[in-house]
């Protein structure tokens, strides 16, 4: 018995076409649409399972939805001369009304109630003008968010905030500053402090130094008087003698 004609409606129907460079991923979608009034399980398979990454690769379309299938290609070294042979398939059938195990539907699926579509995958190198002009447009676009960033004024920026967050912006403002400024007073407190502090310690070690010198300068003093004295009592017993 023939299968059955595929029910998704695909988009793209026959190909999928990836852009390049091929230095990075470079990522295409893959539309499945359900018109029935049935849900229809799907799954994705490729002949390259390695190169693709297929998000989501498997599972069920609700009737009269879609999805949109991710089929992201991994960097590679591109060869112009070789022939791409990679192809997809999109398989599908009808989903039993009281399927709770959908591995197991596929496993005991019938070949007739099974539907496939094929897609080939194309690969498109960019020419040295389309390059060029990708080139600009990038540039172009960056140029214009930065004019457009930087001429941005700041009235429309404060217009996107409602009166109160304002509000709460101008209050929280107003608290740094009153906190800003009690610091300072601090601040200055303990240098006062510090300096006063610094005054009397210099005042005490004054004191106590000019006590010491005090001190031995009365020292000093008495020792002249005593060498006086001994010298005239000297004088006087030498006279004496003689």
């Amino acid at each position: 018995m023939a299968r059955q004609e595929q029910v998704l409606l695909l988009e793209p129907q026959h190909e999928l076409k990836f852009r390049g460079p091929f230095s990075d991923v470079v990522t295409t979608n893959l539309k499945l649409a359900n018109p029935t009034e049935r849900n229809v399980c799907f799954k994705v398979k490729t002949t390259a399972p390695r190169r693709y990454c297929v998000r989501p690769n498997s599972g069920i379309i609700d009737a009269g939805t879609s999805i949109n299938v991710s089929v992201m290609l991994q960097p590679f070294d591109y060869d112009p001369n070789e022939k791409n042979k990679h192809k997809f398939m999109v398989q599908s059938m009808l989903a039993p009304p009281d399927m709770t195990d959908m591995e197991g539907v596929w496993k005991e699926a019938k070949p007739e109630e099974l539907m496939d579509s094929k897609l080939r995958c194309v690969f498109e190198m960019p020419t040295e003008n389309e390059k060029m002009h990708d080139m600009d447009s990038n540039k172009m676009s960056s140029n214009l968010l930065k004019s457009e960033s930087s001429s941005l004024p700041s009235k429309t920026i404060s217009s996107t905030l409602d009166d109160g967050e304002v509000k709460k912006i101008m209050e929280e403002c107003k608290r740094l500053q009153m906190e800003a400024q009690r610091l300072r007073e601090e601040n200055k407190q303990i240098r006062e402090d510090d300096g006063l502090r610094m005054r009397k310690s210099n005042l005490i070690s004054s004191q106590h130094s000019s006590a010491i010198l005090k001190k031995d300068e009365g020292l000093s003093a008495r020792s002249a008087a005593l060498y006086i004295l001994f010298f005239l009592v000297g004088v006087i017993v030498a006279k004496l003698v003689l």
